[in-house]
């Protein structure tokens, strides 16, 4: 199934990896879904001090919730990613899995370093938004 999300690149602007902006058609069912967060199944925090398993954790988080609202990574329109670290490596590091896991469907995402977040252990989080046709449930 396709997406009606539509990536728009900005050949003027600097060469990034993920897309400037995105659009959906006017009658699209917007999802707005909670922060997915790295945590196990027993509600335990995955991998504490390990950015790069968190985030991976948070990818799959993220996909269970996708596919509960009937929808795919490919659906995805916007992400906003947060890493709790002062440190640009760890922002990094988290980044390269979570865009990894988009694959060629890099939607616009803004990553940010924050103080904490809202789970003991916890360093990533991810936000998104996605599109789905008007008449996909």
């Amino acid at each position: 199934m396709s997406s009606v999300v539509r990536l728009l690149r900005a050949p003027l602007l600097a060469d990034t990896p993920y897309a400037y902006a995105a659009t959906a058609p006017a009658d699209a069912r917007l999802v707005f879904l909670a922060g997915a967060c790295p945590l196990e199944d027993d509600g335990t925090t995955t991998a504490p001090g390990d950015y790069a398993a968190q985030a991976a954790r948070c990818v799959e988080t993220l996909q269970g919730a996708l596919t509960a609202a009937g929808a795919t990574l490919t659906d995805v329109i916007s992400t906003r990613v947060l890493v709790a670290s002062s440190a640009q490596r760890d922002l990094v590091t988290a980044w390269d899995v979570i865009h990894a896991a988009f694959g060629p469907h890099d939607v616009p995402s803004t990553l940010l370093g924050v103080t904490v977040l809202g789970y003991d252990d916890q360093l990533v989080e991810i936000e998104a938004v996605a599109a789905l046709p008007a008449d996909r449930a």
